[in-house]
């Protein structure tokens, strides 16, 4: 279904953490917001799949072993699929991610954020 998607009235209807919400599909990919605050994201990788990181708000430390990446509001990161990383909002951070549908998206990691299935957000 072709629609506008309005960001800002999206991240209205939720305020949890590392809850991906999903606001559209495109080629067997979820497009998803996320809130993100504090230090939660464990260490991992994703064997099949590059990431991507949009940042529609505050900044996100992307970390991977060798190197740490400021990613700035207007601004994305893609990790390489088979790269550990993890990621470090500073203070408060809005992203947009786009991933695979099966994506696991702490990669073979359990964490207390990992979600087996994402919520769909209601856009009307």
């Amino acid at each position: 279904m072709s629609t506008v998607v309005n960001l800002a009235k999206c991240f209205e209807k939720f305020s949890d953490n590392y809850s991906p919400k999903i606001v559209g599909e495109l080629n067997g990919q979820y497009v998803m917001l996320v809130r993100a605050e504090g230090d939660k994201i464990p260490w991992h990788s994703h064997d099949n799949e590059d990431e991507m990181f949009l940042v529609i708000e505050g900044v996100l430390n992307i970390l991977e072993r060798d190197k740490t990446t400021a990613v700035k509001a207007g601004e994305f990161y893609i990790v390489a699929k088979g790269i550990e990383h993890r990621v470090v909002p500073e203070g408060a951070v809005k992203l947009m991610l786009f991933e695979p549908k099966g994506i696991a998206h702490t990669g073979h990691t359990q964490s207390e954020i990992t979600k087996a299935k994402f919520d769909r957000l209601e856009l009307r």
